[in-house]
């Protein structure tokens, strides 16, 4: 009698707490429902940009190249996007800093089989020396390497010095995948030839 006093009694217990969490749980008839985000809110696990005193969203880091492109831009879109003359690379005040990293990328991108490891030259001409067949402005380093010699040259760019290697340079821009990585070796170019750095404003030379 005791033992059956007791099963009851617990069985009770057991009861009373269940209907209490069931309770609790059934408060909200829309408790299997998530709160809907604001329809401007950022995607789950990204951060928002912060936001200036206009309440624009502004970006606290490096855009390379043209305005609202970032570092992710593939080569193609972003000279696709922005008008000749006014690509600019970013790192062109941390090249000493940036090109071990950039080296890496040349690397990575094949750029030694034709220009050699160090730049020094080979099958393709040399990147340490002073003659840049297209000029050495930003902006024209970044179109020939994206789009090949042939493509630039149909896209109104113009030889101005010759290299006893005339081989064409054909195009990377879907090899190096971000326009990031591109400005990088870019900068690693310059560290090899530091010259160059005079001249990394210089405008396009279109065809006459």
């Amino acid at each position: 009698m005791r033992k059956i006093i007791i099963g009851l009694l617990t069985l009770a217990v057991i009861a009373g707490v269940s209907a209490f969490a069931w309770k609790a749980y059934a408060v909200d008839d829309n408790h299997d429902t998530l709160p809907t985000p604001p329809a401007d809110a950022p995607p789950l696990g990204v951060h928002a940009a912060p936001a200036d005193q206009a309440g624009k969203q502004t970006d606290d880091k490096r855009q390379p190249g043209g305005p609202m492109l970032g570092a992710a831009t593939p080569p193609r879109d972003l000279v696709a996007s922005t008008p000749k003359g006014e690509l600019k690379d970013p790192y062109n005040a941390d090249i000493a800093a940036i090109a071990e990293e950039g080296h890496h990328r040349f690397l990575s991108a094949g750029c030694n089989g034709c220009h050699g490891g160090g730049g020094g030259g080979g099958m393709c001409p040399p990147l340490t020396n002073d003659t840049w067949v297209y000029g050495a402005g930003d902006d024209t380093l970044f179109r020939l390497v994206t789009l090949g010699s042939d493509a630039l040259q149909k896209d109104g760019y113009t030889r101005v010095k010759h290299e006893v290697v005339v081989g064409p340079m054909p195009p990377f821009g879907d090899i190096i995948k971000t326009s990031d990585d591109l400005w990088r070796i870019i900068a690693f170019i310059r560290s090899v030839n530091p010259s160059s750095m005079k001249q990394v404003d210089t405008p396009y030379a279109p065809a006459q």
